[in-house]
């Protein structure tokens, strides 16, 4: 088998398993419906624009062709509102996110001149000297200047998202945050590798060029087929915070310009005292789910005061504070002999927890040692 039939075989693989793929996010019954749909209308697009690659198999007329390769413009800005709808709660689609369209319409639109509007012997002269024609020229500016503002903005985006989650969430959402930051990296590796693919493309090694395609969809359905994996294997992986909650050097920087900032050491002290008697005698963190909002509502204190006492005067995010007291509760667990046989599963979800791998790493923090290493050591 060929370079040329190869390209298309795997090619062909991609956007089928891409389909498919898609196909299951829209199908199946979810409390996160927008996001998988954004997901699949995002592997949709990643179909089309592979298709451009099979044109020469299925005869697509120039005019097609050329349109449907700038569907990569709506790629990035469709991840992106992805990555929104996962971290948000309360995320819906508005009509101010038609900007994203932009720069998919101006690539069009400029092409219809010199190339949409002409005849066929025009448009093959114009794609013949498309390396030195201006509207190629600035569509490929646009891309990567619109590869690297998405790839960066997704990046700021999960940022401050995990910021937020720290300072008010105790659960185990923060593995989808760390989860969709890998995803979002793979991708950003992928779309680097395509942009220097296309230096090949247009150079003296076009070969290379062609190799590297290959690799790229080689790589796409590592990706699409990890994404399965965690989809189908973590159904509860993608809980999303609340828009509305503000980062504490925000809040504290807000009081501070209106001049409500005020030190009260009496005032702290009590808060402090009560929350920590509080979750010794009613044990919230035995909840898996717990949140500060939670611990403000049983404790009567505003969540601003308390995500101010508990993030700024303690040092510590909520989720850390809180798996403190799991940890400490699990260590004792481990201590007592009458409970042995428990497995190290069965105490993570008895001391609130609800993933292996978050209570592995909390309790390694805490102890410098692994659950197993410090129940072998007593």
């Amino acid at each position: 088998m060929d370079k040329i039939d190869l390209l298309g075989a795997f090619a062909l693989i991609a956007i089928v398993i891409s389909l498919f793929l898609a196909l299951f996010l829209v199908t199946v019954k979810t409390a996160h419906q927008l996001s998988n749909r954004l997901f699949a209308f995002f592997l949709v697009l990643t179909a089309i624009d592979i298709s451009v690659n099979l044109s020469d198999l299925f005869n697509i007329p120039l005019n097609a062709r050329v349109f449907i390769s700038s569907f990569f413009f709506l790629q990035l800005p469709t991840f992106y509102l992805y990555v929104l709808s996962v971290c948000y709660a309360d995320f819906k689609l508005r009509p101010k996110h038609l900007i994203h369209v932009v720069p998919f319409l101006i690539a069009n639109l400029i092409l219809i001149p010199r190339f949409y509007s002409v005849d066929l012997a025009s448009k093959i002269q114009f794609l013949q000297k498309s390396g030195s024609m201006l509207e190629i020229q600035f569509n490929h500016v646009v891309i990567h200047v619109q590869v690297v503002a998405y790839l960066i903005a997704a990046f700021m985006l999960l940022r401050k998202a995990k910021k937020i989650y720290l300072e008010n969430y105790a659960g185990a959402s923060i593995e989808s945050l760390n989860w969709l930051f890998q995803f979002t990296l793979a991708l950003s590796v992928f779309c680097f590798v395509a942009l220097f693919k296309n230096i090949f493309k247009f150079s003296e090694y076009p070969s290379i060029a062609e190799g590297l395609k290959i690799g790229l969809f080689v790589f796409e359905l590592v990706i699409i087929f990890w994404y399965l994996f965690k989809a189908l294997n973590h159904p509860s992986l993608f809980r999303n915070i609340d828009s509305k909650l503000k980062l504490v050097q925000h809040i504290i920087t807000e009081e501070k310009n209106s001049g409500q900032f005020a030190v009260d050491e009496n005032e702290y002290s009590e808060e402090l005292l009560k929350l920590k008697q509080y979750m010794v005698e009613d044990k919230p963190y035995l909840d898996p789910s717990l949140t500060i909002q939670a611990v403000s509502a049983a404790l009567k204190i505003p969540v601003r005061d308390l995500s101010v006492l508990i993030n700024h005067k303690l040092e510590q995010h909520f989720y850390d504070f809180v798996n403190t007291y799991r940890i400490e509760k699990a260590m004792d667990i481990l201590k007592d002999v009458t409970k042995s046989k428990l497995t190290i599963l069965e105490i993570l979800y008895q001391v609130g927890f609800n993933s292996k791998s978050s209570f592995n790493t909390a309790f390694k923090k805490h102890t410098g040692y692994t659950p197993t290493a410090y129940r072998k050591n007593l």
